[in-house]
Protein backbone atom coordinates (compact mmCIF):
# COMPACT_ATOMS: atom_id res chain seq x y z
CA UNK A 1 0.00 0.00 0.00
CA UNK A 2 1.28 3.38 -0.89
CA UNK A 3 -0.02 6.12 1.40
CA UNK A 4 0.22 9.65 0.66
CA UNK A 5 -1.62 13.14 1.44
CA UNK A 6 -3.59 13.58 -2.26
CA UNK A 7 -4.01 11.36 -5.40
CA UNK A 8 -4.26 13.45 -8.36
CA UNK A 9 -6.11 11.58 -11.23
CA UNK A 10 -4.83 12.66 -14.43
CA UNK A 11 -1.55 13.19 -15.71
CA UNK A 12 -2.48 16.25 -18.17
CA UNK A 13 -1.94 19.61 -17.83
CA UNK A 14 -4.50 20.35 -15.02
CA UNK A 15 -3.67 17.04 -13.31
CA UNK A 16 -0.01 17.96 -13.36
CA UNK A 17 -0.31 21.72 -12.60
CA UNK A 18 -1.88 20.66 -9.72
CA UNK A 19 -0.06 17.86 -8.37
CA UNK A 20 2.73 20.01 -8.50
CA UNK A 21 1.11 22.88 -6.34
CA UNK A 22 -0.02 20.43 -3.95
CA UNK A 23 3.84 19.49 -3.26
CA UNK A 24 4.91 23.12 -3.30
CA UNK A 25 2.30 23.39 -0.03
CA UNK A 26 4.15 20.07 1.68
CA UNK A 27 1.32 17.61 0.65
CA UNK A 28 2.87 14.38 -0.54
CA UNK A 29 1.08 13.30 -3.80
CA UNK A 30 0.71 10.63 -5.72
CA UNK A 31 0.10 11.37 -9.52
CA UNK A 32 -1.92 8.54 -11.23
CA UNK A 33 -2.71 7.91 -15.35
CA UNK A 34 -3.35 5.19 -17.52
CA UNK A 35 -0.61 6.59 -19.72
CA UNK A 36 2.33 8.44 -19.78
CA UNK A 37 1.97 12.13 -18.74
CA UNK A 38 1.02 14.98 -21.35
CA UNK A 39 -0.16 12.16 -24.28
CA UNK A 40 -4.33 12.60 -24.40
CA UNK A 41 -5.63 16.40 -24.80
CA UNK A 42 -2.83 17.64 -23.62
CA UNK A 43 -0.75 16.30 -26.52
CA UNK A 44 -2.68 17.93 -29.13
CA UNK A 45 -3.24 21.84 -28.81
CA UNK A 46 -1.61 24.81 -30.82
CA UNK A 47 0.58 25.57 -27.76
CA UNK A 48 -1.11 28.84 -27.19
CA UNK A 49 -1.38 30.31 -23.79
CA UNK A 50 -4.15 32.65 -23.99
CA UNK A 51 -3.71 35.31 -22.01
CA UNK A 52 -5.85 37.27 -23.42
CA UNK A 53 -8.81 34.55 -23.73
CA UNK A 54 -11.59 36.49 -21.41
CA UNK A 55 -14.51 35.60 -23.93
CA UNK A 56 -15.90 32.54 -24.29
CA UNK A 57 -16.03 30.02 -27.34
CA UNK A 58 -19.82 30.63 -27.34
CA UNK A 59 -22.31 28.72 -29.54
CA UNK A 60 -22.36 31.05 -32.54
CA UNK A 61 -25.89 32.99 -33.38
CA UNK A 62 -24.82 34.18 -36.80
CA UNK A 63 -27.14 32.96 -39.53
CA UNK A 64 -24.38 31.80 -42.13
CA UNK A 65 -22.26 29.80 -39.30
CA UNK A 66 -25.38 27.94 -38.48
CA UNK A 67 -26.62 27.16 -41.71
CA UNK A 68 -22.70 25.84 -42.49
CA UNK A 69 -23.36 23.36 -39.50
CA UNK A 70 -26.77 22.47 -40.96
CA UNK A 71 -25.28 21.87 -44.16
CA UNK A 72 -22.09 20.40 -43.02
CA UNK A 73 -20.16 22.20 -45.13
CA UNK A 74 -18.96 24.30 -41.90
CA UNK A 75 -14.93 24.16 -41.43
CA UNK A 76 -15.08 25.49 -38.62
CA UNK A 77 -17.69 22.85 -36.91
CA UNK A 78 -19.26 20.05 -37.90
CA UNK A 79 -22.38 18.18 -36.10
CA UNK A 80 -22.49 14.10 -35.82
CA UNK A 81 -26.57 14.00 -36.27
CA UNK A 82 -26.97 10.32 -35.47
CA UNK A 83 -24.98 11.65 -31.79
CA UNK A 84 -27.77 14.21 -31.33
CA UNK A 85 -29.91 12.67 -28.89
CA UNK A 86 -26.84 12.20 -27.20
CA UNK A 87 -25.66 15.06 -26.77
CA UNK A 88 -28.85 17.24 -27.27
CA UNK A 89 -29.08 18.33 -23.73
CA UNK A 90 -25.93 19.66 -23.82
CA UNK A 91 -26.20 21.56 -26.99
CA UNK A 92 -29.17 23.05 -25.05
CA UNK A 93 -27.67 24.15 -22.14
CA UNK A 94 -24.62 25.34 -23.81
CA UNK A 95 -26.81 27.51 -26.03
CA UNK A 96 -28.45 29.00 -22.93
CA UNK A 97 -25.16 29.55 -21.61
CA UNK A 98 -24.43 31.49 -25.33
CA UNK A 99 -26.39 34.47 -24.63
CA UNK A 100 -25.16 38.01 -24.05
CA UNK A 101 -25.30 37.62 -20.40
CA UNK A 102 -24.38 34.38 -19.54
CA UNK A 103 -21.30 35.35 -21.58
CA UNK A 104 -20.85 38.52 -19.73
CA UNK A 105 -20.78 36.42 -16.43
CA UNK A 106 -18.08 34.20 -17.89
CA UNK A 107 -15.79 36.78 -19.06
CA UNK A 108 -16.19 38.03 -15.46
CA UNK A 109 -15.29 34.86 -14.12
CA UNK A 110 -12.15 34.51 -16.75
CA UNK A 111 -10.27 37.57 -16.08
CA UNK A 112 -8.83 36.24 -12.48
CA UNK A 113 -7.51 32.54 -14.24
CA UNK A 114 -6.31 34.29 -17.56
CA UNK A 115 -4.79 36.60 -15.77
CA UNK A 116 -2.51 33.95 -13.73
CA UNK A 117 -2.06 31.83 -16.79
CA UNK A 118 1.00 33.02 -18.05
CA UNK A 119 3.17 34.02 -14.65
CA UNK A 120 1.46 30.46 -13.79
CA UNK A 121 2.92 29.22 -16.80
CA UNK A 122 6.49 30.74 -16.57
CA UNK A 123 7.30 29.88 -12.87
CA UNK A 124 7.17 26.17 -14.42
CA UNK A 125 9.22 26.69 -16.89
CA UNK A 126 11.88 27.85 -15.05
CA UNK A 127 12.34 25.60 -12.43
CA UNK A 128 11.51 22.86 -14.94
CA UNK A 129 14.78 24.33 -17.28
CA UNK A 130 12.36 24.15 -20.03
CA UNK A 131 12.45 28.39 -21.01
CA UNK A 132 13.38 26.86 -24.52
CA UNK A 133 9.93 25.71 -25.42
CA UNK A 134 8.63 28.96 -24.66
CA UNK A 135 7.66 31.77 -27.65
CA UNK A 136 7.17 35.59 -27.45
CA UNK A 137 5.22 37.43 -30.51
CA UNK A 138 1.58 36.93 -29.56
CA UNK A 139 -0.72 35.38 -32.34
CA UNK A 140 -2.62 36.92 -35.53
CA UNK A 141 -5.80 36.55 -36.60
CA UNK A 142 -6.08 36.59 -40.74
CA UNK A 143 -8.83 38.29 -42.40
CA UNK A 144 -10.01 37.51 -46.21
CA UNK A 145 -11.74 41.02 -46.45
CA UNK A 146 -11.96 44.43 -44.80
CA UNK A 147 -15.16 44.16 -44.24
CA UNK A 148 -15.03 41.07 -42.12
CA UNK A 149 -12.14 42.79 -40.22
CA UNK A 150 -13.66 45.80 -39.23
CA UNK A 151 -16.70 43.84 -37.59
CA UNK A 152 -13.93 42.16 -35.42
CA UNK A 153 -12.08 44.85 -34.47
CA UNK A 154 -15.36 46.50 -33.34
CA UNK A 155 -15.62 43.88 -30.82
CA UNK A 156 -11.66 43.96 -29.73
CA UNK A 157 -11.91 47.16 -28.83
CA UNK A 158 -15.04 46.71 -26.84
CA UNK A 159 -12.58 43.90 -24.87
CA UNK A 160 -9.66 46.23 -24.45
CA UNK A 161 -11.93 48.98 -22.72
CA UNK A 162 -13.82 46.61 -20.57
CA UNK A 163 -10.77 43.73 -19.61
CA UNK A 164 -7.45 45.50 -20.75
CA UNK A 165 -6.88 42.85 -23.62
CA UNK A 166 -4.43 44.70 -26.19
CA UNK A 167 -4.07 44.57 -29.86
CA UNK A 168 -2.79 45.54 -33.02
CA UNK A 169 -4.55 45.89 -36.49
CA UNK A 170 -2.26 45.00 -39.13
CA UNK A 171 -2.98 46.23 -42.59
CA UNK A 172 -1.94 44.19 -46.03
CA UNK A 173 1.25 45.73 -46.49
CA UNK A 174 2.12 44.92 -42.63
CA UNK A 175 0.88 41.61 -42.40
CA UNK A 176 2.88 41.49 -45.84
CA UNK A 177 6.02 42.97 -44.31
CA UNK A 178 5.57 40.58 -41.06
CA UNK A 179 4.98 37.46 -42.94
CA UNK A 180 5.75 37.24 -46.18
CA UNK A 181 5.36 33.76 -46.93
CA UNK A 182 1.64 34.34 -46.29
CA UNK A 183 -1.19 34.83 -49.41
CA UNK A 184 -1.04 38.15 -50.96
CA UNK A 185 -5.29 37.94 -50.47
CA UNK A 186 -5.06 38.53 -47.47
CA UNK A 187 -6.76 41.87 -46.04
CA UNK A 188 -4.59 42.11 -43.03
CA UNK A 189 -4.87 40.41 -39.31
CA UNK A 190 -5.28 41.52 -35.72
CA UNK A 191 -2.27 40.60 -33.75
CA UNK A 192 -3.02 39.47 -30.13
CA UNK A 193 0.02 41.17 -28.26
CA UNK A 194 0.56 39.75 -25.00
CA UNK A 195 0.22 35.85 -25.57
CA UNK A 196 2.70 33.51 -25.53
CA UNK A 197 3.14 30.06 -26.82
CA UNK A 198 5.30 26.45 -26.65
CA UNK A 199 6.75 24.93 -29.84
CA UNK A 200 5.58 21.63 -27.98
CA UNK A 201 2.85 21.32 -25.58
CA UNK A 202 3.44 17.51 -25.12
CA UNK A 203 6.93 18.36 -24.34
CA UNK A 204 5.92 20.88 -21.79
CA UNK A 205 3.63 18.69 -19.52
CA UNK A 206 6.50 16.51 -19.77
CA UNK A 207 9.09 18.79 -18.30
CA UNK A 208 6.30 19.85 -15.55
CA UNK A 209 5.59 16.24 -14.70
CA UNK A 210 9.46 15.34 -14.28
CA UNK A 211 9.97 18.31 -12.18
CA UNK A 212 7.39 17.20 -10.04
CA UNK A 213 8.91 14.03 -10.05
CA UNK A 214 12.28 15.33 -8.65
CA UNK A 215 10.39 17.08 -6.27
CA UNK A 216 9.42 13.71 -4.43
CA UNK A 217 6.18 13.49 -6.47
CA UNK A 218 5.22 10.04 -7.70
CA UNK A 219 3.86 9.21 -10.58
CA UNK A 220 2.24 5.84 -10.87
CA UNK A 221 0.20 4.37 -13.61
CA UNK A 222 -3.10 3.29 -12.69
CA UNK A 223 -6.65 3.11 -13.90
CA UNK A 224 -8.79 6.18 -12.01
CA UNK A 225 -12.11 4.13 -12.73
CA UNK A 226 -10.94 1.61 -9.59
CA UNK A 227 -11.15 4.85 -7.09
CA UNK A 228 -12.91 3.45 -3.87
CA UNK A 229 -14.18 5.36 -1.12
CA UNK A 230 -11.83 3.50 2.07
CA UNK A 231 -12.74 4.42 5.50
CA UNK A 232 -12.39 8.16 5.82
CA UNK A 233 -10.16 7.88 2.80
CA UNK A 234 -9.65 6.91 -0.81
CA UNK A 235 -8.58 4.11 -2.65
CA UNK A 236 -7.42 3.90 -6.14
CA UNK A 237 -5.32 0.64 -7.82
CA UNK A 238 -1.95 1.58 -9.45
CA UNK A 239 0.24 -0.58 -11.19
CA UNK A 240 1.75 -2.01 -8.57
CA UNK A 241 -0.58 -2.07 -5.76
CA UNK A 242 -3.38 0.07 -4.15
CA UNK A 243 -2.51 3.54 -3.49
CA UNK A 244 -4.45 5.37 -0.52
CA UNK A 245 -5.55 9.10 0.55
CA UNK A 246 -7.07 11.37 2.49
CA UNK A 247 -7.99 13.71 -0.46
CA UNK A 248 -8.29 12.64 -4.18
CA UNK A 249 -8.65 15.09 -7.43
CA UNK A 250 -10.39 14.62 -10.21
CA UNK A 251 -8.61 16.16 -13.32
CA UNK A 252 -9.82 13.14 -16.05
CA UNK A 253 -10.44 16.40 -18.61
CA UNK A 254 -13.62 14.79 -20.50
CA UNK A 255 -13.39 11.32 -18.42
CA UNK A 256 -14.15 13.28 -15.10
CA UNK A 257 -17.36 12.94 -15.93
CA UNK A 258 -17.55 9.36 -15.97
CA UNK A 259 -15.39 9.14 -12.82
CA UNK A 260 -17.85 11.24 -10.84
CA UNK A 261 -21.32 9.53 -12.49
CA UNK A 262 -20.09 6.21 -10.70
CA UNK A 263 -20.49 8.12 -7.32
CA UNK A 264 -23.59 9.04 -7.99
CA UNK A 265 -22.71 13.17 -9.31
CA UNK A 266 -23.93 13.60 -12.73
CA UNK A 267 -22.40 17.16 -14.14
CA UNK A 268 -23.07 18.62 -17.90
CA UNK A 269 -19.96 17.63 -19.27
CA UNK A 270 -19.65 17.35 -22.80
CA UNK A 271 -16.79 17.58 -25.13
CA UNK A 272 -15.74 19.39 -28.13
CA UNK A 273 -13.18 16.69 -30.45
CA UNK A 274 -10.72 18.30 -32.57
CA UNK A 275 -8.02 16.93 -34.55
CA UNK A 276 -4.42 18.00 -36.09
CA UNK A 277 -1.79 17.40 -38.52
CA UNK A 278 1.93 18.34 -38.91
CA UNK A 279 3.45 19.42 -42.19
CA UNK A 280 6.83 20.14 -44.22
CA UNK A 281 6.88 23.48 -45.63
CA UNK A 282 8.05 23.78 -49.24
CA UNK A 283 11.21 25.61 -50.04
CA UNK A 284 12.51 28.42 -47.41
CA UNK A 285 8.72 29.41 -46.33
CA UNK A 286 8.90 30.37 -42.29
CA UNK A 287 5.82 31.61 -40.27
CA UNK A 288 6.73 34.49 -37.80
CA UNK A 289 3.54 33.68 -35.81
CA UNK A 290 1.12 31.14 -34.94
CA UNK A 291 -1.97 32.52 -36.95
CA UNK A 292 -5.69 31.65 -36.31
CA UNK A 293 -8.40 31.60 -39.25
CA UNK A 294 -11.40 32.88 -37.56
CA UNK A 295 -13.81 32.13 -40.73
CA UNK A 296 -12.85 28.20 -41.09
CA UNK A 297 -12.01 27.70 -37.28
CA UNK A 298 -8.11 26.21 -37.81
CA UNK A 299 -5.31 27.17 -36.10
CA UNK A 300 -1.72 27.01 -38.13
CA UNK A 301 1.77 26.99 -35.81
CA UNK A 302 5.14 26.61 -36.16
CA UNK A 303 5.84 23.33 -33.65
CA UNK A 304 8.88 21.12 -33.14
CA UNK A 305 7.35 18.04 -34.66
CA UNK A 306 6.29 19.92 -38.21
CA UNK A 307 3.85 22.52 -38.55
CA UNK A 308 0.49 21.99 -37.08
CA UNK A 309 -2.44 22.60 -38.01
CA UNK A 310 -5.29 22.10 -35.45
CA UNK A 311 -8.84 22.11 -36.26
CA UNK A 312 -12.31 23.40 -34.60
CA UNK A 313 -15.06 21.93 -32.97
CA UNK A 314 -16.57 18.50 -33.83
CA UNK A 315 -19.96 17.81 -31.92
CA UNK A 316 -20.30 14.29 -31.17
CA UNK A 317 -19.75 11.21 -28.85
CA UNK A 318 -16.63 11.53 -26.77
CA UNK A 319 -15.62 7.51 -28.50
CA UNK A 320 -17.56 8.01 -31.40
CA UNK A 321 -14.83 6.37 -34.33
CA UNK A 322 -12.69 9.85 -35.95
CA UNK A 323 -13.92 11.47 -38.53
CA UNK A 324 -11.26 14.14 -39.58
CA UNK A 325 -13.49 15.80 -42.07
CA UNK A 326 -12.59 19.28 -40.52
CA UNK A 327 -9.34 18.50 -41.42
CA UNK A 328 -9.47 17.97 -44.71
CA UNK A 329 -11.37 20.51 -45.46
CA UNK A 330 -9.03 22.96 -43.53
CA UNK A 331 -6.11 21.91 -44.97
CA UNK A 332 -6.45 23.15 -48.62
CA UNK A 333 -7.73 26.87 -47.05
CA UNK A 334 -4.04 26.35 -45.59
CA UNK A 335 -2.38 25.52 -48.21
CA UNK A 336 -3.72 28.45 -49.87
CA UNK A 337 -2.31 30.85 -47.34
CA UNK A 338 1.06 29.34 -46.94
CA UNK A 339 2.99 26.97 -48.24
CA UNK A 340 2.63 23.41 -46.68
CA UNK A 341 4.11 20.68 -47.71
CA UNK A 342 3.62 17.00 -46.76
CA UNK A 343 1.92 15.60 -44.22
CA UNK A 344 4.46 14.09 -41.65
CA UNK A 345 1.89 11.69 -39.74
CA UNK A 346 0.42 8.89 -41.24
CA UNK A 347 -2.63 9.39 -39.74
CA UNK A 348 -4.39 12.45 -37.90
CA UNK A 349 -4.61 12.93 -34.28
CA UNK A 350 -7.65 13.32 -32.19
CA UNK A 351 -8.79 14.79 -28.47
CA UNK A 352 -11.18 15.50 -26.92
CA UNK A 353 -11.91 19.14 -25.29
CA UNK A 354 -13.90 18.73 -22.04
CA UNK A 355 -16.79 21.78 -21.69
CA UNK A 356 -19.09 23.08 -19.59
CA UNK A 357 -22.11 24.83 -20.81
CA UNK A 358 -21.10 28.13 -19.83
CA UNK A 359 -17.51 27.24 -20.42
CA UNK A 360 -16.06 27.56 -17.29
CA UNK A 361 -14.11 24.43 -15.17
CA UNK A 362 -14.98 22.87 -12.18
CA UNK A 363 -12.49 23.85 -9.07
CA UNK A 364 -13.60 22.78 -5.45
CA UNK A 365 -15.03 20.13 -3.51
CA UNK A 366 -17.58 17.70 -4.84
CA UNK A 367 -20.83 17.64 -3.11
CA UNK A 368 -21.22 15.16 -0.50
CA UNK A 369 -18.17 13.12 -1.08
CA UNK A 370 -15.78 14.77 1.44
CA UNK A 371 -12.26 14.79 0.16
CA UNK A 372 -12.83 14.28 -3.20
CA UNK A 373 -12.39 16.94 -5.39
CA UNK A 374 -12.40 18.53 -8.89
CA UNK A 375 -10.41 20.07 -11.37
CA UNK A 376 -11.83 19.48 -14.91
CA UNK A 377 -13.74 21.04 -18.00
CA UNK A 378 -11.64 23.65 -19.03
CA UNK A 379 -12.92 23.49 -22.80
CA UNK A 380 -10.30 25.15 -25.29
CA UNK A 381 -8.03 26.49 -22.66
CA UNK A 382 -6.84 23.30 -20.82
CA UNK A 383 -3.28 23.87 -21.66
CA UNK A 384 -3.50 27.97 -21.43
CA UNK A 385 -5.02 27.78 -17.41
CA UNK A 386 -3.96 24.28 -16.24
CA UNK A 387 -1.31 25.67 -13.70
CA UNK A 388 -3.48 28.84 -12.40
CA UNK A 389 -6.39 26.20 -11.90
CA UNK A 390 -4.21 24.08 -10.42
CA UNK A 391 -2.71 26.24 -7.67
CA UNK A 392 -6.23 27.72 -6.85
CA UNK A 393 -7.64 23.75 -5.97
CA UNK A 394 -4.02 23.42 -4.07
CA UNK A 395 -4.75 26.61 -2.16
CA UNK A 396 -8.24 25.46 -1.66
CA UNK A 397 -7.58 22.25 -0.41
CA UNK A 398 -4.76 23.16 1.95
CA UNK A 399 -6.96 26.19 3.71
CA UNK A 400 -4.35 28.96 2.22
CA UNK A 401 -5.99 32.11 0.96
CA UNK A 402 -7.21 31.75 -2.74
CA UNK A 403 -5.66 34.12 -5.37
CA UNK A 404 -9.55 34.57 -6.38
CA UNK A 405 -13.54 33.74 -4.93
CA UNK A 406 -13.59 30.65 -6.60
CA UNK A 407 -17.59 30.03 -6.24
CA UNK A 408 -17.98 30.74 -10.08
CA UNK A 409 -16.02 27.49 -10.66
CA UNK A 410 -17.72 25.33 -7.97
CA UNK A 411 -19.35 21.78 -8.82
CA UNK A 412 -22.88 22.87 -8.09
CA UNK A 413 -23.50 25.55 -9.22
CA UNK A 414 -26.47 26.23 -11.60
CA UNK A 415 -26.38 26.73 -14.92
CA UNK A 416 -28.81 29.73 -15.99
Amino acid sequence: MTDVDVIVLGAGMVGISTALHLLDRGRSVALIDRREPAEETSYGNAGLIQSEAVIPYALPHDIKAILGVLTDTSTAARMHWKALPKIAPWLIAYARQSTKGAIARTAAANVPLVRRALPEHKSLLERADATDHLRGGGYIRIYRTGAEMEHTIKVDEMVRERYGVPFEVWDRDRLRKEEPFLSNSLAGAIHMTEPMSVDDPSEVGKAYAALFQSEGGRFIKGDAMTLVQDGTGWRVTGADGPVAAKDVVVALGPWSGDLLDAFGVHVPLGVKRGYHMHYSVMGNAVLNHLFVDEANGFVLTPNKRGYRLTTGAEFTSRDAPPTPVQLERAEPKARALFPLGDRLQPTPWMGARPSLPDLLPMIGKVPRLPGLWANFGHHHLGFTLGPATGRLLAEMITGEATYTDPSPYRVDRRFR
